[in-house]
């Protein structure tokens, strides 16, 4: 790759005052091994302000979007995980040059990655030693998590799809309920990891937009609820601009948004997620039915280009005299890209809510919500509409700066009455705030690459690829059974489909990996039997995040050492004002020597990260939490930071979900509703090359309505370094 210039904003933050930021025009110069940024346009001999060495332990950070100077802009960190805080922090004023910039960039970091040896024995790999655990003095990566691009994607659309690789969400395509959910808009999904469909109905057809309504039942909304419904349009615009008119609260979405009456910003929790203030402006018998505002959360990802939004409660952003404040379930958009028609840019929009507007109009009058909430839906129509009329495009549009709500003017008080009815009880935003400081889950994508390899070989493949898969099955049958009776954790096991606060094994076969032939065809198989066993599982809290845990006595892991046999052990740790950590052992009685799962187990730090992927989905929970999730694979190793720990018998993975900038947006959507979620998550090693395939699951688990509750404060031995 030749020297690339961008023209951009450098921004310098702070160190001691929080939000204080600089911004300026600088020159950055990206070559194979550095990026550097000046003061001038570079000449020759022109020594840089700044440079950092690219290799393959750099990451690309997407902060989202900021406020910088009364500008909105999108921001990305580059940084090297060895050095986290020697980093280059660029802005730019369209998401166009930044995804440019973040594809360069990762295109350099890919190169440096790919040439490392293979078998991931290329470093000797990190030993355990007494008392040097706590400290995570053991190998780590800083990645941020990346939904990924669903690998079965039809070649004929592969045009169509964006290469994602944010530091907040999947790449290409994340899983989102319009691929799980819609089978009638989409079929792309036929080897999705979805094993929970839910499916929706045609209602009616409105201003060139098709109406569905979901066909479940929810036992935990209240009655005044609606059923989700999703308005799905075509809008002759790209991505990109129907992107920026949905984030922008300015006035322009008077143009094509009728329910909307104001909007304003009262907390930006972090570039991916804020708090927003919105009148909606509902033309249902205005002298009689009170106006509704609300307060909710808008959290986003744009490079699957998914908006989702979720009601909550806020201290700044109390119910306003004159209003009754409705409530979220689930709303959002999604936009996604289709083929062009002479020369002009479509896009699919869907836009999706689940709402309460409260108050008498709502338990008198049936038709009222329903009303409404088509009003709020035929915004797509709006979009669609001012797009059509308009011939010219000007320059890449920019999202406006929102008034702030703390220095908007009060409504009048005068002739004010009381609202209809109190608000509906969310969770209190304390612990989404808390968690979003550390931030949560933004995913790296598993890309799953085409595999170039000649015909001779693919001959000799499919000579031996039966006898292959007999004797993997004859190993499978050989397999000695291993005593779970003597291994035990806080959280209870419960294998009944109704049991809550609990654990069970998940079955292989709802899961589907990388075939024998995924190198040819792409095709993936049912995962089938577990390479290790599922023996316990702990759920635990404090007010420190909890490493090392394998080293705790007593403990499944060390269990499993005293009697010879081998653990794996996953730490999935959720910051907040308190930590909780849920632990997964897995364990087999000895390794396969040279199998992909032992390469993974004494390998280096960036073979790890790089194959470490997890499989995860929500057959249970409402809409916003699906679609944050995801059940799409991701390679959680590029996601966020993982600490490897290499015990005498076991390894443990400290997953830091709090190591990401954008998973704190999902966390805000998912922790206020954990104990309605039912949650599936399948462990494996991601296999790359023929010798490899197929892919088998080192585990699968599905818990249940996890209670907090529930999580006990764990006795670890003190760090004796």
């Amino acid at each position: 790759m030749s020297k690339v210039i961008f023209e951009g904003w450098m921004v310098r933050y702070g160190r001691r005052k929080i939000g204080r930021s600089f911004i300026h025009m600088r020159y950055f110069v990206l070559e194979p091994t550095l990026l550097a940024y000046y003061k001038k346009k570079p000449e020759d001999n022109q020594v840089p302000i700044k440079t950092l060495l690219i290799d393959g332990n750099c990451r690309v950070e997407d902060r989202g979007l900021k406020t910088q100077h009364g500008h909105m802009v999108y921001v990305l960190s580059v940084y090297n995980k060895k050095d986290k805080y020697n980093r280059i922090t660029m802005a730019a004023f369209n998401i166009q040059e930044q995804l440019m910039w973040k594809g360069k960039v990762e295109f350099v970091i890919d190169q440096h990655q790919e040439s490392q040896v293979p078998n991931g024995n290329k470093y000797a790999s990190f030993e355990y030693k007494s008392g040097m655990d706590n400290g995570r003095t053991a190998s780590s990566s800083d990645c941020e998590i990346q939904f990924i691009a669903q690998e079965d994607e039809d070649e004929s659309h592969t045009n169509l799809l964006r290469r994602t690789t944010i530091g907040n969400g999947p790449p290409a395509s994340v899983f989102d309920w319009t691929q799980e959910f819609d089978s009638d808009l989409t079929n792309q999904n036929a080897n999705n990891q979805a094993f929970s469909r839910k499916h929706w109905r045609l209602l009616q057809c409105q201003n060139g937009l098709r109406i569905f309504e979901e066909l479940l039942e929810v036992e935990y909304l209240p009655r005044s609820c609606s059923r989700a419904m999703k308005a799905v349009g075509v809008v002759e615009a790209s991505c990109e601009e129907i992107f920026e008119l949905i984030m922008s609260m300015d006035a322009k979405r008077f143009e094509w948004d009728c329910s909307f009456q104001h909007g304003s910003l009262v907390e930006e929790v972090d570039g991916h997620t804020a708090i927003l203030y919105h009148r909606l402006q509902l033309d249902w018998f205005p002298m009689f039915v009170w106006p509704r505002d609300l307060c909710y959360v808008r959290y986003w990802r744009r490079n699957d280009d998914v908006v989702l939004f979720r009601s909550r409660v806020h201290e700044k952003c109390d119910p306003q005299p004159g209003y009754v404040r409705a409530n979220i379930e689930s709303g959002g958009f999604i936009i996604s890209p289709l083929k062009p028609c002479n020369e002009k840019p479509r896009t699919q929009v869907q836009h999706l809510m689940q709402i309460d507007l409260k108050g008498w109009g709502v338990g008198y009058v049936s038709s009222f919500q329903q009303h409404c909430l088509l009003q709020m839906l035929n915004s797509v129509a709006g979009l669609r509409e001012l797009f059509s009329q308009t011939d010219e495009r000007g320059a890449p549009p920019r999202i406006a700066v929102m008034a702030n709500m703390a220095s908007a003017s009060a409504p009048s008080k005068k002739n004010v009455k009381l609202p209809e009815s109190s608000v509906h009880p969310t969770p209190p935003l304390d612990q989404i705030n808390a968690a979003s400081r550390h931030s949560v889950m933004d995913e790296d994508t598993d890309d799953d690459e085409e595999f170039p390899i000649a015909e001779e070989e693919q001959e000799a493949f499919r000579a031996k690829h039966e006898n292959d898969a007999k004797r993997t099955a004859l190993e499978e049958e050989s397999v000695d059974q291993i005593d779970l009776s003597c291994f035990s954790g806080n959280l209870r096991r419960d294998d009944r489909d109704n049991a809550r606060d609990c654990w069970r094994i998940s079955d292989g076969n709802n899961f589907r990996v990388r075939s024998k032939r995924f190198c040819f065809d792409k095709s993936k198989v049912p995962a089938g039997k577990h390479l290790m066993d599922l023996v316990a599982v702990d759920w635990f809290k404090d007010t420190k995040r909890m490493d090392h845990v394998a080293r705790r006595q007593g403990c499944a892991a060390q269990v499993a050492s005293e009697k010879g046999h081998f653990s794996v052990v996953f730490n999935l740790q959720v910051p907040g004002s308190t930590h909780y950590s849920m632990v997964f052992y897995f364990v087999t009685k000895e390794l396969v020597p040279g199998s992909l799962l032992q390469r993974f187990v004494d390998g280096d730090d960036e073979f790890r990260n790089s194959r470490f992927k997890l499989i995860p989905s929500v057959p249970k929970g409402s809409w916003i939490v699906r679609q944050s999730v995801g059940s799409t694979p991701c390679l959680l190793g590029k996601a966020v930071d993982c600490n490897y720990i290499r015990g005498p018998k076991y390894l443990e993975v400290d997953v830091d979900i709090g190591s990401s900038t954008v998973a704190n947006g999902v966390l805000g959507l998912v922790i206020g509703v954990i104990t309605t979620l039912v949650v599936d998550m399948a462990f494996l090693v991601q296999a790359n090359t023929t010798e490899e395939l197929p892919e088998r699951l080192i585990g699968a688990v599905r818990v249940s309505h996890i209670e907090l509750s529930s999580a006990i404060v764990p006795k670890l031995d003190p760090d004796l370094s």
